[in-house]
């Protein structure tokens, strides 16, 4: 039982939160998920980190999470990578052997075609992979190519396609991409128009500033789908979430 439950009547929320792992260690997961594994179903291996591991620490790490119903991927750098390289198949063998049970479908930084990225989507669902695919890019010149009208129908298509969840670019800094300015700030009236016109409950957004979980939650509610949340935040947005700090207290 938790401590204090007869205070809080929101019991356990229907919701997405992507975390980061940049870089822990067994037993620095294996304390954080005593405390927070509860509270975040989905962990993605941060950029192209996972490379740099040995395969029997990966698979030690990924049953870890996996025992407490957490899904794990690499970040979308190796599926770019293994793309570029025409390595796609040797990319899902990989994780499969790795003991992923998620694919990230992205091209931040690279170019796919967009009838090979619906295809890649299909394919991973086909080969069983709960499937997230990104939209937008990570250099802030060529995101500002994309118009939100661009953006909105590589969502509905991404979806047509199969994706579990479509992820909304903003990177670890969450500024100067896609919903947010330069300040970091969401762009509200661009929250309104994507929510209108696609299926939000399909949208995940990353959102790695305080003020960015508080913006989110206010507008589309405490089980909005939040992503690139730091490992010592997780408890933080989850009080977010749950009316525990003045922030949110009384507003959701």
């Amino acid at each position: 039982m938790r401590a204090f439950e007869f205070l809080d009547d929101v019991g356990s929320l229907n919701t997405n939160t992507m975390v980061l792992d940049k870089g822990m260690s067994y037993n620095n997961i294996e304390d954080m998920l005593k405390l927070t594994g509860d509270y975040f179903n989905l962990l993605k291996y941060g950029w192209g980190t996972s490379i740099l591991y040995n395969q029997e620490i990966i698979k030690d790490k990924n049953e870890l999470y996996h025992s407490y119903n957490i899904k794990t991927y690499v970040g979308g750098t190796l599926f770019e990578l293994a793309n570029k390289k025409d390595k796609i198949d040797e990319y899902f063998n990989e994780i499969d052997k790795l003991n992923f049970n998620a694919v990230e479908i992205s091209d931040g930084s690279t170019t796919i075609s967009s009838e090979k990225r619906l295809e890649l989507i299909t394919k991973s669902k086909e080969l069983g992979f709960y499937t997230l695919s990104e939209i937008g890019k990570k250099n802030p010149e060529k995101d500002k190519e994309y118009s939100l009208e661009q953006r909105i129908n590589l969502i509905n298509k991404d979806i047509e396609a199969g994706s579990d969840m479509v992820i909304i670019e903003g990177r670890e800094s969450g500024k100067n991409i896609g919903i947010y300015d330069s300040n970091g700030n969401v762009k509200l009236d661009e929250i309104d128009e994507i929510s209108m016109k696609t299926k939000t409950e399909k949208l995940l957004w990353e959102a790695p500033q305080k003020n960015q979980q508080i913006a989110l939650i206010l507008k589309l509610g405490n089980t909005v789908n939040l992503g690139n949340i730091n490992s010592n935040d997780i408890i933080s947005l989850e009080t977010l979430r749950r009316g525990l700090r003045g922030d949110t207290l009384g507003k959701v």
